[in-house]
């Protein structure tokens, strides 16, 4: 159980939300009030208020950092993308909940029948989902899509997409020294200062160590973090010169070797794809691939729904590479054929929440599913609706991108645009294999979006939409650039 710390620290972060917003840059604010609180905050503490969703380490950075943008830079934050599937897209995502809730009125019971019919003993339940069921989760998506809708409006000139990269490089630089000392003593930090362990220990020992996760729900997340701040390093270095090229580059190195010591065989597949696309190839090469590993991402739970992957060919390949690793991802697959025969029951608007989407005991009530992907969580939660809804808005900017920039020049291409492509369709490859999803992950589509729509109307990426002069605790405010990788 979380102790006092970790709620006092949720009840603080709107006091840090305010004086990053007093003392930095609007762009900076908005980055480190999201991104500090998933790095920092405790995992598991929430306050659990009436009529509303739980207030945790998403749901208050996200509400600070928006009201904070309205009320204290008074800035006109645009709701409304201009791209009418966009539009759709957003408008889906969070009122295509509502029949989710309204076809999820009935309780499930769990029986246990005795050796003398027709006694029967009811072991559990989970409740229906009603009215006051209704507020919660439209009210908890729009709180979710809050990053996407201020990245959008704020984030997408040339200043806000360096500061998106260069914010993870030093997050992951003041990062890594806690990391170290999980890698050293084993992953101990979340006990230290918020007084429990926020998964299974047995996961984080692997290969004779241990795998580090400091404030993370797993040791996954932390290096996926960690591969996509040394690609954000790598990408910057190409933009810069001189020193700070060398700087950059020596980051990224830095960042790599920390990543080989999390041990995440995917983390540094990605790295290895990721790093040589970025340091060898175009922009427009760049966004290509990204826009197909979007597509990828998106069409996989289709072609998976209708047993079209070739999945014992996949764990043949995986078991003659690692036998480990095909064991854990035949694990992986059971289960999703478990939670895909579920789903399929309530295949449009899906079971709503409660746990409802997983598969139980029906005697015991006891779950015997356990949900990896963020696709076959989104999907029987919220059916196709909320699948489609949910990874069209952050796969849908990487479309735009790649039509708005189709038809242009060369040198016509913003930069930092095509690696936040490219960490963004990554990061939509990894939730077919785990729950990753992030309020970064949200600001980064968002803009991408804004950046697209700023382009076809006209306006300049270089203007920033706050003043600069203000003080700043990552050194000078980014210089603004129009250059072509």
């Amino acid at each position: 159980m979380p102790n006092t710390i970790a709620y006092l620290m949720l009840m603080f972060w709107p006091v840090v939300c305010a004086i990053l917003f007093r003392r930095l840059t609007p762009e900076r604010a908005i980055i480190w009030s999201i991104l500090g609180g998933y790095l920092l905050l405790p995992q598991s503490a929430e306050f659990d208020l009436p009529l509303v969703p739980d207030m945790n380490k998403t749901s208050i950075p996200n509400i600070c950092a928006f009201v904070l943008c309205v009320f204290y830079l008074k800035k006109r934050i645009s709701l409304w993308p201009q791209n009418w599937a966009m539009r759709l897209l957003l408008m889906g995502f969070v009122i295509g909940v509502v029949p989710t809730v309204l076809t999820n009125g009935d309780a499930m019971i769990f029986t246990l029948l005795g050796d003398t019919a027709p006694i029967v003993f009811s072991t559990a339940s989970l409740p229906g989902l009603g009215l006051r069921d209704l507020l919660s989760v439209v009210i908890n998506q729009i709180i979710v899509v809050l990053p996407f809708l201020l990245a959008r409006s704020y984030l997408s000139t040339e200043t806000g997409l360096r500061e998106l990269l260069y914010a993870l490089v030093v997050a992951a630089l003041y990062y890594s020294i806690p990391a170290l000392i999980e890698i050293r003593l084993s992953p101990q930090m979340n006990v230290w200062v918020y007084g429990f362990f926020q998964h299974s220990f047995e996961q984080m020992m692997r290969d004779g160590g241990f795998r580090p996760l400091v404030f993370l729900p797993h040791a996954l997340w932390l290096a996926f973090f960690v591969m996509s701040a040394a690609m954000a390093a790598l990408a910057l270095g190409r933009q810069s010169s001189g020193s700070e090229r060398v700087r950059f580059f020596a980051f990224a190195v830095y960042l790599l070797v920390l990543l080989v010591l999390c041990k995440s065989l995917a983390s540094m597949i990605y790295a290895l794809l990721l790093g040589g696309l970025l340091l060898v190839t175009s922009a427009r090469m760049q966004i290509r691939v990204a826009l197909i590993f979007a597509l990828v991402a998106v069409i996989y739970p289709m072609l998976r729904d209708q047993g079209m992957i070739p999945i014992d060919a996949i764990l043949r390949q995986a078991e003659a590479f690692n036998p480990d690793r095909a064991q854990s991802l035949g694990y992986r697959f059971s289960n999703e054929e478990a939670l895909l025969e579920r789903a399929h029951e309530k295949w449009l608007f899906g079971w709503g929440g409660w746990g409802r989407n997983l598969v139980h005991d029906m005697q015991t009530g006891q779950i015997i599913s356990i949900p990896d992907g963020e696709w076959i969580i989104v999907f029987g939660t919220f059916g196709w609706v909320g699948y489609v809804c949910q990874m069209g808005l952050l796969g849908g900017p990487l479309i735009v991108l790649w039509a708005r920039l189709r038809n242009t020049g060369p040198h016509d291409v913003p930069p930092y645009v095509a690696p936040l492509a490219l960490l963004l369709a990554i990061t939509l490859i990894d939730m077919l294999l785990n729950a990753i999803l992030t309020p970064y992950t949200w600001m980064m589509a968002g803009a991408i979006l804004g950046c697209c729509e700023r382009l076809s109307s006209g306006h300049s990426l270089g203007a920033s939409v706050g003043q600069s002069a203000r003080r700043t605790v990552m050194g000078r405010p980014a210089e603004r650039r129009r250059t072509s990788f």
